[in-house]
């Protein structure tokens, strides 16, 4: 059987997740309380009929015995179960507006609870999940059906037999994704966007392709990026790494860091079980 946690603050998407998962064939139960995590697994593994489902649970900052998770994933790994622990996150402002304008109340909020207040407490109760998470996704820019297909293509698609690495773009303007596991600083590099003539395109297009490939700095950097992942990505894979997020960026993420990013998943697909990509600034 595989077993899918999913976890994460209040309004960073869970319920879009665990809809994503329902529409792939799990068996789904929200508000799951962590203390019975094991008793789920086992009577799963005692019933026949059960030993080839999936099932996928939501563990929020309502669910008792939360200190506890450690404890009990390590009993569920003893237990040889296939589970993974998908954590979900946006900036607090950004949780803060989703509140707003669906006018539903927060979990945690009370007379003396304010709604900012209870995003940042449920970040401290969670930090226990958020740490042992497999694969962590940054919700803040993205909107429901960008986040269904990023569950489709990396937990329900994906190869289990090997690292799904992203390669992801952004702008350092716009904030750092909180789910990368590497990041890369790419605004040393010329900038097409004073170009006027590459000013509106964007790293996909061949006359900014050409652009930087004529710079000695942006080859140079592909060839250092590359020889560090050949050596270390190998090595996180060794680790029994599900999930590798690599960042980007430069100044707008439109430019610099889509090229390099298209050039980096083209060199390494092939190499690991998926290799997949994605531009925040161009597809929010």
């Amino acid at each position: 059987m595989r077993l899918i946690i999913i976890s994460g603050r209040s309004g960073s998407g869970k319920t879009t997740a665990l809809r994503a998962l329902e529409d792939a064939g799990y068996n789904c139960i929200d508000n799951f309380p962590v203390v019975l995590l094991q008793s789920l697994v086992h009577d799963a593994l005692r019933d026949p009929d059960q030993l080839a489902a999936n099932i996928a649970v939501c563990i929020d900052a309502r669910s008792r015995s939360l200190p506890r998770f450690a404890e009990i994933l390590l009993a569920l790994d003893r237990m040889n179960v296939d589970c993974q622990v998908i954590y979900l996150d946006a900036q607090s402002p950004t949780l803060v507006k989703r509140f707003s304008e669906t006018r539903r109340r927060h979990p945690l909020t009370n007379a003396t609870t304010d709604l900012l207040q209870a995003i940042e407490a449920e970040r401290d109760l969670l930090e226990n999940i958020a740490d042992l998470a497999d694969l962590t996704i940054d919700t803040t820019l993205l909107r429901g059906r960008q986040l269904t297909d990023l569950i489709r293509q990396r937990v329900v698609g994906g190869n289990r037999n090997g690292l799904s690495l992203l390669f992801r773009s952004f702008g350092f303007k716009f904030g750092v994704p909180v789910d990368a596991d590497l990041v890369f600083d790419l605004r040393c590099l010329p900038n097409p966007y004073w170009v006027p003539d590459l000013n509106q395109l964007t790293g996909r297009d061949a006359p900014v392709i050409r652009y930087l490939e004529e710079s000695a700095m942006a080859l140079e950097m592909f060839e250092d990026l590359t020889g560090f992942l050949e050596r270390w990505l190998p090595r996180f894979e060794d680790d029994q790494r599900t999930y590798l997020t690599v960042a980007i960026g430069c100044t707008g993420g439109q430019h610099r860091s889509v090229y390099m990013v298209e050039k980096l998943a083209t060199c390494f697909r092939g190499r690991f079980a998926d290799v997949l990509v994605r531009h925040r600034e161009l597809d929010s």
